[in-house]
């Protein structure tokens, strides 16, 4: 039957004065006419707005089974779309027993919680989903809808936000600090230079004297590092084609340490696209993991550098690309490898394999990348060699002016 509703016409005609006529009794009542509802929306329109928001949605009958999921459910939870409408949910997300325990608990709860967020051991995904109870127009429980978005992005952001604010307050004691060593540093390999002047002919003064200024020399290189990690990175962006940087680096890591016999292949496309970054820090970055490769080796092996066109998931915000272009360079050598809990600790400020390293390389390393928004990873084996894989984003033409100086605080 076809609803409708009744619509005045025309407004009621104004009140006479007593001592006029009347109008008629028929034209008295307002005029009225039937006006048509809209027709309903149809089921599909509904069933396309779930499958194109950019939350994740996931909803179950009351007898378990899957009656909606959309494809950012599927994302998130890194499953293939498939024919799962009617599946029970605990075999669709059997891959994630975390979310199939808090779906079974749902059904239990009178006040479900709001706003929560957990991190899924499955995937190391953090998540943040709200439930909400269905029910039919009796007030019957019929189902639970789960709500959720990836957090991971925001949680690393967050993370990074928290390290740098502790590493704030450390950068200025330690600045503090390495500025009130440098001039005692500088004294004692002075007058230990002067004393050895003062005795030509002791050997053994002098054997000794020549030591303490090498212990000096190699303390003060240590307080530098330091000042070098605690300052914000201060970038000279512009558009760096990173096999020029590369073959830059090559050349400085073979002045600084003996190459030996190693053998160094690099293979970089002509077609890698160039990177909004600061060519003497990314040049740093690489000379230090060429130095780090060759000191590994001991003068016998080999060293692969290859560059590759390559893409980043974006963090799924509102306005934020899906995909983010990137440039993948890899530094590979076929060295004795690391155990995996050195592997862990690779990038944490004053840890280091060496006898005589300060610690600090690698980190001043990640420090550099993350200033450049992108990110460096280690994969290692004892007898399987060493790689480090730094990804740096690529920006277009309409991303921001080139050649500007950017300042980044401690990461």
């Amino acid at each position: 039957m076809e609803l409708h509703t009744l619509v005045p016409r025309s407004p009621a005609p104004a009140l006479q004065s007593p001592s006029r006529e009347r109008p008629s009794a028929a034209a008295s009542p307002a005029r009225l006419r039937l006006a048509p509802m809209p027709p309903p929306v149809d089921d599909r329109f509904f069933r396309d707005m779930v499958s194109s928001m950019r939350n994740g949605v996931l909803a179950v009958t009351s007898d378990g089974s899957v009656a909606v999921m959309n494809a950012e459910a599927y994302r998130i939870f890194g499953l293939s779309p498939s024919a799962d409408i009617g599946r029970p949910y605990a075999e669709v997300l059997r891959m994630h027993p975390d979310m199939v325990r808090v779906l079974a608990a749902a059904f239990g709860m009178a006040h479900l919680p709001n706003r929560v967020e957990i991190r899924l051991k499955s995937t190391d995904r953090v998540i943040g989903y709200t439930l909400s109870h269905i029910r039919d127009r009796a007030g019957s429980l019929t189902g639970i809808a789960l709500f959720f978005k990836d957090l991971t992005h925001v949680e690393q952001i967050e993370e990074r936000e928290r390290l740098r604010d502790r590493l704030a307050a450390l950068g200025e004691m330690a600045a503090a600090m390495a500025h009130e060593l440098k001039n005692p540093l500088a004294g004692i390999e002075v007058m230990a230079g002067l004393l050895r002047r003062k005795v030509p002919d002791a050997s053994e003064a002098q054997s000794i004297l020549t030591d303490i200024i090498n212990e000096a020399k190699m303390a003060n290189g240590t307080v530098v590092e330091v000042l070098d990690y605690v300052r914000p990175v201060r970038l000279q962006a512009e558009r760096t084609s990173i096999s020029d940087v590369v073959h830059a680096a090559l050349l400085i890591a073979e002045g600084k340490v003996r190459r030996g016999d190693v053998q160094v292949h690099t293979t970089i496309p002509q077609d890698v696209p160039t990177v909004h970054g600061d060519r003497y820090q990314l040049c740093q970055v690489f000379t230090n993991l060429l130095i780090n490769a060759f000191e590994a080796l001991g003068g016998r092996g080999s060293i692969a550098i290859t560059a590759e066109q390559g893409t980043l998931e974006g963090d799924h915000t509102s306005g934020a690309p899906a995909q983010i272009s990137t440039v993948l360079v890899q530094v590979t050598d076929d060295g004795p490898g690391l155990p995996p809990e050195m592997v862990d600790r690779i990038f944490t400020p004053f840890f280091t394999t060496k006898a005589q390293g300060s610690g600090l390389g690698l980190a001043i390393i990640r420090k550099i990348v993350d200033a450049h928004d992108g990110r460096i990873d280690v994969s290692s084996a004892p007898g399987l060699g060493t790689r480090f894989t730094v990804t740096l984003p690529v920006l277009g033409s309409d991303d921001g002016p080139f050649g500007t100086t950017v300042s980044r605080g401690e990461r």
